[in-house]
Formats: structure tokens, sequence, C-alpha cells
């Protein structure tokens, strides 16, 4: 797409970024000889009609958004519009990197400078606030920093403007979880208060290097936000009674923005700051749970929670839902038919090969995040997982009852695949009604260290990823490659197509192949 010339005036030069929902270009207006930054939608290309017009609805909301600030600290918006059946939006272009790029190649922020940052998103959000605007999505990848040192707040894509309801579904919780406030994830309706948490959290990563809040799984990180209180801040220096300060559980006991501005001014000036009791060291906890990949999310394992941590878990899936607009997206080449609640044509009419050849009639997925396999047709395929080196791909040709997962970790908790599994073993059977291991043994899988595990459960309707009761059979196979990347292919299905499903699931493992 270099090159190409957008709606007849902005034409690429080259990608300045990209992520789940689409690319940033740099770009040159050539109307009025600028540069600016382009925003390309390309989940827009993969979704239904219906989610287009979601799409291009907050397309325009971020617009509109962002037009109704006018401060040096927010980025400014210039224009949206629709070009090759996606909307575009033309922005300020901000010569430099993310903060949270920063801290991925410097590890840490010293604290006045991580002081001054705060201070410039701080004023931005002033001035959002004042013009009716909640952001929603304060975050370090949403904090820019430019080569001319200043710092600017972007990517009003899910912010909320006062009056408006139109773009946000009822129950809709949206947002980077590692930065959602605690009322939030309770479903309470955010206020200027969650976006100042999320500041909190973000100066946290900033000095430490680490979300204070982030464990492996999306569950276990709401439930921290919720019940936990973060590790003392080791580098924080004077910014340690700002943070503990805008971390505070209860919203209404947060600094409001004049009391957290001279807060952050002092800690940019090195002086001490005394207006709120400094971190006590937290409690010591059951440790994070391992990260969950392709196998059905797990509870955490402390008794006495169940309630809340199924409340936890609806959260979950809103959150997800509204992260990933794309959802369930039919992918590939070749027109797929639509799914069905059973097996299907597809499935049993492929499952008749008894050969150890993938079936002719089946499809290849070139799948972006970076591996390829082989499926019936009519699949669809959507991302239940992208953050931190962990991403998790869903093929299912009716809405999860038959599934076939796939994840890629390229920063894995386990030394090795058999640990991981072994360790998911010891936490399904505790949560699943009449689990029953059938196997779980090391094993070698195309010459890289490996296992496979393989289980059956009576699944309830709430159970996820599947959602539908009865009993079913899972199988998990995970291996690390030489990069030390962990991969993991699983498969599930209701018992009574488990022969099928096993049959198919052989054939996706030889059709499987990395890049």
């Amino acid at each position: 797409m270099q090159g190409q010339l957008v709606a007849g005036r902005y034409r690429l030069t080259d990608s300045i970024g990209s992520g789940g929902m689409g690319r940033v270009w740099r770009a040159h207006d050539e109307v009025l000889h600028r540069k600016v930054a382009v925003k390309e939608l390309t989940a827009a290309l993969y979704v239904s009609e219906s989610d287009q017009h979601v799409l291009l609805a907050r397309t325009r909301a971020e617009a509109r958004a962002a037009a109704r600030i006018n401060h040096s600290a927010v980025v400014t918006v210039h224009d949206v519009l629709e070009h090759d059946g996606r909307p575009w939006i033309v922005m300020e272009l901000v010569e430099g990197e993310s903060l949270a790029d920063a801290v991925k190649e410097r590890g840490r922020i010293e604290p006045r400078e991580a002081a001054r940052i705060g201070l410039w998103v701080l004023r931005a959000l002033r001035a959002a606030h004042t013009a009716g605007v909640l952001h929603r999505d304060v975050k370090p990848g949403n904090v820019l920093l430019g080569r001319d040192s200043r710092v600017l707040l972007t990517d009003f894509g899910i912010a909320q403007i006062e009056g408006d309801s139109t773009i946000t579904r009822t129950g809709e919780v949206v947002g980077s979880v590692d930065y959602l406030a605690p009322e939030r994830i309770r479903g309470h309706d955010p206020g200027p208060a969650s976006d100042l948490w999320a500041l909190g959290a973000t100066l946290y990563t900033a000095v430490e290097g680490r979300s204070p809040f982030r464990r492996t799984s999306a569950l276990g990180t709401m439930q921290a936000v919720v019940e936990e209180d973060a590790e003392e801040p080791r580098h924080a220096g004077p910014l340690a009674p700002v943070i503990a300060a805008l971390l505070h559980k209860d919203p209404a006991r947060r600094p409001d923005l004049t009391t957290a501005e001279r807060m952050l001014d002092d800690a940019a000036a090195g002086r001490p700051t005394q207006t709120v009791p400094v971190f006590t060291p937290p409690p010591r906890s059951t440790p994070p749970a391992p990260r969950d990949t392709a196998v059905t999310p797990v509870t955490p394992a402390r008794r006495g929670h169940r309630a809340r941590m199924l409340a936890l878990a609806a959260a979950a899936v809103l959150v997800f839902g509204a992260s990933l607009t794309v959802g369930y997206l039919q992918w590939g080449g070749g027109h797929h038919a639509a799914g069905t609640d059973d097996p299907g044509e597809n499935a049993s009419a492929s499952a008749t090969n008894s050969s150890n050849t993938v079936p002719d009639d089946w499809e290849r997925y070139d799948d972006p995040v970076g591996f390829s396999l082989s499926l019936p047709k009519g699949w669809k395929r959507s991302v239940s997982i992208d953050k931190d080196g962990i991403r998790q791909v869903d093929y299912s040709p009716d809405k999860g009852k038959h599934l076939v997962r796939v994840a890629v970790d390229t920063d894995p908790d386990f030394r090795t695949s058999y640990e991981h599994l072994t360790d998911l073993d010891q936490r399904v059977s505790a949560r699943l009604l009449e689990y029953k291991r059938v196997v779980l043994k090391e094993e070698v899988f195309r010459d890289e260290p490996g296992a496979r595990w393989e289980y059956t459960w009576n699944a309830l309707a709430k159970d996820g990823p599947h959602y539908f009761p009865g009993p079913y059979h899972a199988i998990d196979v995970g291996y690390m490659n030489a990069d030390n990347t962990e991969y993991a292919l699983y498969s599930s299905s209701p018992a009574d197509d488990w022969p099928t499903t096993k049959k198919q699931f052989t054939w996706i493992l030889r059709s499987f192949q990395e890049g």
C-alpha cells in the first residue's frame, strides 16, 4: 500500500505502527503539503456489515471526541473518511515513540521524567473532562513522546462523550484490562476518577517497567485489580505517593485533578509529597497462576471467591467482546459456507477419509499471527487474546461448540510444555465438573520437546470458551521451538462427536506450520 493515494489527497509513505484493529501510516497531505498520520481501520475488512457500521460509528465518535478538546497535549484529528470500504482517520503526526515503546527499550523511566509525562497526560485529561469526554483507555501505548519533548495523549477510539450513549452497547466493558479501574470491572459507570486510576497504573508501569496488576490471564488480571494491592514500587522515588493515591480502590478517595496536578508537580521537581499516605507493603498472597494458553479458562484456586469470580468471568467476556470488535471472522481463501450448530456436512464428509493425508476438500488458512493450517471449509476465525506476547486464535464452524484453538507465546512462563500442561491439569481437575484425565505425557513434536494432554468433563452452559452444556472431550498438544516460543494446538467438541474431532485434529496437526 506504500505510495497509495487515499481519498485523492493523502499519499501513504511508510507504516509507523500497527495493532489488532488497524495500522498507522506516515503520509503526505497533497493539498496542504504537510506530513500527517493516517490510521487505517483494517478490521473493517473482516467484520459483518452490521459490525462495519459500528466500527465506522466509533471512528466518527473518536474524531468527534478529539475534536471537542483543544489542548496541546491531545493529538489533533484533521479528518475522518471512508476509502476502500473501511474508515480512516487523519491525525497530527507526532515524530517520536509511545511511552510503552520507551519502557520496553529502556526498562524503566526515571521518576522525575515520569512525573513530567504524567503532568502532561493529566492536563490532557483535564481538558477532555472539561469538554465532557472520558478517555477510558489511558495506557502507556496511548501516550506519545515527541522528539521535541512534547507529551501527547492519543486514541480516543473508545472515549465516551457526555450525553452520547449510541456507541457503547449496554453492559460493554471497554478498555485495556491492565488499566481498567476496579469500579469499571464491577460494571459501574466510569467517571473522571476512572481515567485517573488508569494514569496511576500507567505511571507505575513507567517507573517499574511492568504493569502493576498484570497476571497471566485476563481473568486473573481483573481479579487482581479488584481485590489486590499493587506491590510497593521500588523505583518510584517521589512519585510513589502519587501512584498510591491514584490507585486507591475507592474512586471517591482518589485525588481530584487539581490535587493530582500539584502532587505530580512536586514529584517532577523532586520535592516530597506528604498529602497522602505512602505505600504500605500489601500482605503476601498466592502467586498469580501461570498463563492459560490453549485451554478452557481456569478460575483461580482461592476458596470463597466463586461468586465474585463468576462475575469477573462475565466481565471478561464483555471486555474481549468490546476490545476485539472483529468477533468471528470469515478467513482464508474462497467463499466459506455458514456454520451450523452441528459439526456439519463438511466435518462428517471429511472424516470419511481413512488415509493419513489431509482431505482434499479442506482449505489452507494462512493466519496473520504467523502460522498456517488446514481446516474444513466454512470454519470462522476469531482472536481471543493478543497481548503480552500471547496471541491466541480460535477457529470454529458453530460459534465455539466445536473449537480449534492455536496459541503462540513468545515469553512462556514454563521451561517445557509438559510442565505447563501438568500445572493446568492440576488446576482444571479441581474446577471442571466430572473431570477425567485421559492422557498427560511428554512427547516429541517434529523433533521439538512437547506434551499431549487429553481430558473429558461435563460442561456447563457458563463454561467458556464453548458455552454449550453436556459431556465434552478436549485435547491439547504443546511444544517449545528452538526460539523458546511455545505453540499450543487445542481441539474440543461434544463427547458424542469425538471420533470425528479426533481424526480431524490428527489432520490439523499434520498440516500445521510455523511462519
